[in-house]
């Protein structure tokens, strides 16, 4: 059957002399593998198609297992993201996150436009921390972990002050935290973050500003979330977790939550 659809790269593996097989995560077949065949060679027709983060229209041919790529068109390269290492290190973190923690049937065309508009962000100098924690959320959601977020999850009280349970999914008040021995203790600005995260949608991610206390307290709330529920050993991961010290600025002074 020939298939003709929008994909976005998101592995690309060199198999023989000058293929490649790419998997992409598409908006209306899930994630589908796909042989191209003389990707690696300098005249390659579909070389730059092949290439990771690229956002492209596939027409290839499919029986069962791989299918082969026949013809393409790039919408968006993202070339940036490949150019730049902390760019790239961001990105190959995104798109192996995806391709492993979801199913097939889970990869639909809302994680699609996630992922569209993580790259999207990142390439337009957006706070990288910032949206990758936000599409480590989006992913959270799609594979049924969602937090509550709105009262205790233990006893459903309403009012503060809260601290965050990653093993329970949730909200625990002063009363209840004593049930969770490896309850975060969480400013204000990390969970008005992960109630935001919730709601918002990538493609609506305007500026923002978030102070390195409350990084940090949002990065252990969601990285507590990721590995609990959806426990993966990830290269890209281990990769960013080395080189993003080097990657961030000073951040001393940074004004608190803001966002428009």
């Amino acid at each position: 059957m020939l298939y003709r659809t929008e994909g976005i790269v998101i592995r690309n593996m060199p198999y023989g002399e000058g293929n490649a097989i790419i998997t992409i995560l598409t908006n209306t077949h899930g994630k589908a593998g796909i042989m191209v065949r003389g990707a690696k060679k300098l005249k390659s027709r579909h070389g730059s198609l092949a290439q990771p983060f690229t956002h492209g229209e596939f027409v290839f041919f499919k029986k069962s297992g791989l299918g082969t790529l026949n013809h393409g068109e790039i919408i968006e390269s993202h070339y940036k993201l490949r150019e730049r290492l902390e760019l790239s290190a961001y990105a190959a973190y995104a798109a192996e996150l995806c391709d492993r923690a979801l199913q097939d049937e889970e990869a639909g065309a809302f994680i699609f436009e996630q992922l569209r508009a993580c790259f999207a962000a990142l390439q337009e100098g957006k706070d990288p921390q910032i949206t990758l924690h936000l599409f480590e959320m989006k992913i959270i959601q799609l594979a049924g972990y969602a937090p509550e977020m709105d009262r205790c999850i233990h006893c459903g009280n309403e009012d503060g002050p809260f601290s965050f349970s990653y093993r329970l999914g949730g909200i625990l008040c002063r009363r209840c935290r004593g049930i969770d021995p490896g309850v975060l203790q969480t400013g204000d600005g990390a969970l008005k973050l992960l109630r935001l995260f919730k709601q918002l949608d990538l493609r609506r991610l305007g500026s923002i500003q978030v102070s390195s206390t409350t990084k940090s307290e949002l990065r252990a709330c969601i990285r507590g979330m990721l590995d609990t529920h959806l426990p993966l050993t990830l290269k890209s991961r281990d990769f960013l977790d080395q080189m993003e010290p080097l990657f961030q600025t000073d951040e001393k002074g940074a004004p608190d939550e803001q966002t428009r």
